[in-house]
């Protein structure tokens, strides 16, 4: 029997805390970023690497309405300003 990889903790966190680095929406935290964005990147590929797999996650995370996951993560990320 094989166990499931555990998903890395810190993932989320940098959904909340990591800047798109390019295109339209450069310089918009990830977790800002649209649905509609996100899904142009499932049609046409998610960029290789660390970005894409965040980017991926975070696809997943909008479309199965779960974005509630990711408020304490904000709430943390906001009051360390």
């Amino acid at each position: 029997m094989t166990i499931p990889a555990q998903p890395d903790p810190n993932m989320l966190t940098e959904l909340v805390k990591m800047k798109m680095p390019f295109g339209k929406y450069k310089d918009t935290l990830l977790c800002h970023l649209p649905v509609s964005y996100l899904e142009w990147f499932a049609r046409e590929g998610f960029p290789a690497g660390k970005l894409g797999m965040l980017l991926a996650t975070l696809y997943e995370i909008k479309i199965n309405g779960l974005e509630h996951l990711l408020e304490p993560l904000k709430r943390q990320a906001r009051n360390r300003l």
